[in-house]
């Protein structure tokens, strides 16, 4: 079998066509089930890309079946994966009826073509394929101020699908391991098991465990815009490891929100902590709420070692001098600082307002802060930092 812009066609029909179009656009699917947490593999790709090879890729009930008994490798992956078919194609997810065979229905939806059309008609249509994965680029890579609520509600299904892992850090008690150094006792006493006859040698190394994740959210006036999606990643970090993940938000107050954000559903979620925070959109005061989340939580070990990661856009009220001086502070504390600006994803952008300038020389890494794109780009950051 051959892919062409148009499906899968028989090599024999003359096909010769480069696999570009369809094979894209799985492959773009496989990518962003691989961000969602879902283990897939390359060997698994080919196998969804060549299970299709004998199917209908126009087909709904096909390209999702076809996915799903190749990419999923546990029961725990069934979820994202329907979400991500959902959100990735566009579509509802096909569900067979038990007494009959799923009915093999054209999505017109989420692939929108016809392999009958015409030749040479002077007005054919573009091939929708490259054109939903463009949409579903574009929608990825715009700004969050400036969405349609059908872009809001499009990218919330987008924001389930993340799943942010702090980078691991290794301890200092050790486990059984086939690699790493001898271990000496286990060794003696497998020994003296079998009568002194040294068998093999245990090994051992150090265990690692992931590092503790602290997020710290600007809910000013100025990033209200930016909000929703902020807490929704910090919500979905939260998601991911509720031991070690801890989220405040900094305005003119500085609130721990990190109960709230442990609630399941993400809108619930954000409904409680948007009742728990007294100062939303107000003003902000960056360098008074630092010093006081470093005096009352991160000097007694919330931010030791850990990955701060700081979401604002440097808009300071007071003293950028005292931002500076808390931020290294922080810098020292912590293992890695992060600063996401909505601002530094636009073209042009310069750090020049009080508050960037005067903690950019204690920031390790400075990152875009203002579409999905960006934040998956963030959430690689933390897991490599």
């Amino acid at each position: 079998m051959t892919s062409n812009n148009y499906g899968l066609v028989p090599a024999s029909a003359g096909a010769l066509a480069e696999p570009r179009g369809v094979d894209e656009i799985l492959l773009g699917f496989a990518r962003m089930l691989r961000v969602a947490g879902v283990a897939v593999s390359p060997d698994r790709v080919q196998s969804m890309i060549a299970a299709l090879g004998h199917l209908d890729v126009l087909d709904e009930d096909s390209v999702y079946w076809a996915g799903r008994l190749t990419l999923c490798s546990n029961p725990d992956d069934l979820p994202k994966y329907d979400a991500g078919f959902a959100a990735y194609f566009g579509g509802e997810v096909p569900k067979p009826s038990q007494s009959q065979p799923p009915q093999h229905k054209h999505v017109e939806a989420s692939f929108g073509m016809d392999d009958h059309a015409p030749e040479g008609t002077g007005e054919q249509e573009d091939d929708p394929i490259p054109g939903m994965a463009s949409a579903q680029e574009v929608l990825q890579h715009k700004d969050f101020s400036d969405l349609q609520p059908a872009e809001r509600e499009e990218l919330r299904r987008l924001f389930e699908l993340l799943a942010p892992t702090s980078a691991t850090r290794r301890t200092r008690r050790y486990g059984p391991n086939k690699r790493g150094i001898t271990d000496a006792h286990k060794s003696i006493r497998a020994a003296m098991r079998n009568g002194g006859e040294m068998t093999r040698l245990a090994r051992k190394r150090r265990r690692v465990r992931p590092r503790r994740l602290v997020i710290l959210a600007d809910v000013s006036g100025s990033m209200a815009p930016y909000a929703d999606p902020m807490l929704r990643f910090a919500h979905a970090a939260v998601r991911r490891d509720q031991v070690h993940t801890e989220i405040f938000t900094l305005g003119t107050r500085l609130t721990r929100v990190t109960r709230e954000l442990r609630l399941r559903d993400p809108d619930k979620a954000l409904r409680a902590a948007g009742a728990a925070i007294p100062d939303w959109s107000g003003g902000t005061q960056l360098g008074e709420m630092l010093r006081a989340f470093l005096n009352l939580w991160g000097q007694r070990g919330i931010a030791r070692r850990a990955i701060v990661v700081i979401f604002s856009d440097g808009w300071e009220r007071g003293d950028p001098t005292l931002l500076g001086e808390q931020m290294q502070r922080l810098h020292r504390l912590a293992y890695s600082v992060i600063w996401a600006n909505p601002h530094k994803g636009h073209a042009g952008y310069e750090p020049l307002t009080g508050g960037i300038t005067a903690a950019l020389p204690y920031i390790d890494h400075f990152v875009a802060g203002h579409s999905f794109a960006s934040y998956a780009e963030l959430a690689k950051v933390i897991s490599h930092a």
